[in-house]
């Protein structure tokens, strides 16, 4: 309530004419103090001649500060800006008075406005000094009051450069701010142990949990650009170790009008931990690919299909069709278009499955350039559902794959996985036989067929995150499937740009690979999420171990079995030099496996074991297909060999 009223006074009476009037009381306060101090603290000076002089005095100054608009600042809002603004009135003023005081000189109309230079300089000093001085010091006051009325938390600032003196402004000019900041932090020995904005800058080695509980520290902020997203990881992991909340400043290019405001600083996310610098895209090259061109998108409501939607709409494209079965998520995106101004784009729902359908598609859009997303991805849900995932994922794939060659397509990109490699699971061998399918029919048809292959995407539908993320909402535990397990990420639009960019370098054949850096422990990663959420491990919130899934392993893979590496123009891009395949023997049994699942044919995991002899199940009923000589051991141990062998082979 008190609150509320100082504010409402405020408002109500702290009009610019007000400030104003203030402004001219204190301009007649310097002149009075001018005067004393020019005649050594005395009053001995002509007072008429004073009196006289002080309302024209005041006059001048008025008009200067109505032509230079000083007293329309928001005194609570005092910035450097104003500061200039009161400048430029008091030298406006001192100008005209100086002026006034010459021709009075020479043509002696007012004998007693005869004003000496030294008090003019002297009290134009003293007007700067006052004006700036009583609006900072309103400035202060009003803050303290308002927020002596509501508890503050102490921040610490992981920065003393330029992000951080903005990053202590944001918070101390925002009146509805809690944060009080009671130091900087600073890896530069230059900087430890001054003073910035009346605070001080500590070692980085003097935080210490001790130096937390002492200060009462609630919060850090890193208020740090840095490019090297391994030193930021390295940072956060060790500033989560304290009682503390982490938050961090976004880029300079991320602040609202060049600004940054106290709502933008958020707190830390795993995602800002595990994502890499952006790769750079010849954005050139793609353009070429897809300008006046119809461009069609399968899957195209789904994590990775709508990202490639998005991401082509900024080109020079002749039409898009998107496809995609789920209706929710293809009118969701459709709404999202139409927002962004995007209008030259056909959404349709429809399965890839109905080669009928998909035919009156082609035949009439005539699609230069087709990539191919659409497909089932859950691993235990496809362990038993085998019979979808081959419909899908294998006969879908074929359908829009003859259609392509059919109808001349330039160019069949598809979006494949790292679970395609030595696979361990139905989803992942489906996907390498629709890889292994492609590379056949690459063989006798004018579509340059491209694939391309990831990790786990950052964000996407059912991926790791977003579960541990409502896991914590729902106070725990966090369920991880072995303490040892470890996957790839990368962000859903650089995913998006390596399946363009594959489109647009791809001469037919290819499977191209990315390097996706270092895998990540996911049990690591559950403890970083905890953490970051504020919470204790393993006070607050606990993580259970499941075991693992069905088909699923302990580590991803890179290149299969018999695979190497040719470079690209792009150091990040790599093209898989896949085993030759005998391909009238691999198509035959490819077509055999589609007719048999048409008939839910109970070995039908049998026969995509004989077309993919790496496919070797683990943890899963299917094992028992696998010969003794393959399945003895645990697949873990065996993928862990393969994972190593295909690190070396990166690093050579």
């Amino acid at each position: 309530m008190i609150k509320n009223y100082l504010i409402s006074i405020a408002h109500r009476y702290a009009s610019k004419w007000l400030v104003l009037g203030i402004d001219v009381f204190l301009i007649c306060i310097s002149f009075i103090l001018s005067y004393i101090i020019r005649f050594n603290l005395t009053l001995n000076f002509d007072t008429d001649k004073f009196l006289l002089q002080l309302p024209l005095v005041a006059l001048i100054a008025a008009l200067s500060f109505l032509i230079t608009g000083s007293y329309k600042g928001v005194i609570r809002h005092t910035g450097v800006r104003d500061v200039y603004n009161i400048f430029n009135a008091i030298c406006l003023s001192s100008i005209i008075t100086i002026f006034m005081v010459i021709i009075n000189r020479q043509s002696n109309v007012m004998e007693n406005f005869t004003i000496p230079l030294s008090i003019i300089i002297i009290h134009s000093l003293f007007s700067f000094i006052t004006l700036t001085t009583s609006r900072y010091i309103f400035k202060s006051l009003y803050y303290n009051l308002i927020r002596g009325y509501r508890a503050s938390k102490n921040v610490l600032i992981y920065g003393a450069g330029e992000a951080g003196i903005l990053t202590f402004n944001a918070l101390t000019d925002h009146t509805a701010s809690d944060s009080k900041v009671v130091g900087y932090i600073d890896d530069d020995r230059k900087k430890v142990g001054k003073n910035l904005n009346g605070v001080r800058v500590y070692d980085r080695e003097e935080l210490t949990k001790s130096f937390i509980i002492k200060r009462n520290i609630s919060e850090i902020i890193i208020a740090i650009h840095c490019e090297d997203n391994t030193y930021l990881k390295e940072l956060v992991e060790s500033l989560v170790e304290f009682p503390v909340q982490v938050k961090i400043v976004p880029p300079v290019d991320h602040w609202i009008n060049g600004e940054l405001q106290v709502s933008q600083i958020k707190q830390v996310q795993i995602e800002d931990l595990l994502n890499r610098a952006p790769i750079k895209i010849k954005n050139s090259k793609i353009s070429n690919e897809l300008k006046d061109g119809v461009i069609m998108v399968t899957g195209g409501a789904g994590s990775i299909g709508s990202e490639l939607v998005r991401q082509i709409a900024n080109y020079e494209y002749k039409s898009l069709i998107i496809i995609d079965q789920a209706e929710s998520s293809l009118y969701d995106l459709q709404q999202e278009l139409k927002q962004n101004g995007i209008h030259n784009f056909i959404p349709i729902v429809s399965d890839i499955r109905d080669k009928n359908r998909m035919n009156t598609f082609f035949q009439e859009y005539r699609p230069n350039i087709v990539f191919h997303a659409a497909a089932y991805k859950h691993v235990p849900l496809m362990e038993y559902n085998a019979y979808e995932a081959i419909k899908i994922n294998i006969a879908g794939t074929k359908v829009l794959v003859d259609l392509s060659s059919s109808y001349n397509v330039d160019k069949f990109v598809f979006v494949s996985t790292d679970k395609a490699v030595n696979p361990t699971n139905v989803m992942g061998a489906t996907k390498r036989i629709a890889e292994m399918y492609i590379s056949c029919k690459h063989q006798e048809s004018r579509t340059k067929f491209i694939t391309t292959r990831f990790g786990n995407v950052l964000g996407s539908n059912g991926s790791v995150i977003p579960l541990f993320k409502k896991q914590i909402e729902n106070g725990g535990p966090l369920t991880v499937t072995h303490k040892d397990i470890t996957r790839y990420f990368m962000t859903i639009p650089e995913a998006s740009q390596l399946v363009l960019e594959a489109g647009a370098m791809g001469r037919g054949g290819e499977i191209f690979i990315f390097d996706m850096g270092k895998s990540i422990k996911i049990f690591e990663l559950a403890k970083n999420m905890i953490k970051l959420s504020g919470l204790r491990y393993p006070e607050d919130i606990n993580i259970k171990i499941t075991g693992l899934r069905p088909g699923e392993k302990l580590y991803e893979e890179l290149l299969a079995s018999g695979e190497n590496t040719l470079p690209t123009y792009h150091k990040k891009i790599m093209i898989s030099k896949v085993r030759e395949l005998n391909y009238p023997d691999v198509r035959s049994k490819i077509d055999e496996l589609c007719v048999s699942n048409m008939f839910f044919n109970e070995d039908i995991v049998g026969l995509m074991k004989k077309i993919v002899p790496e496919f070797v199940s683990n943890n899963s009923e299917f094992s028992k297909l696998d010969d003794k000589t393959s399945a003895n051991g645990n697949d873990s141990k065996h993928s862990n060999l393969r994972n190593e062998d295909q690190k070396k082979i990166f690093q050579s």
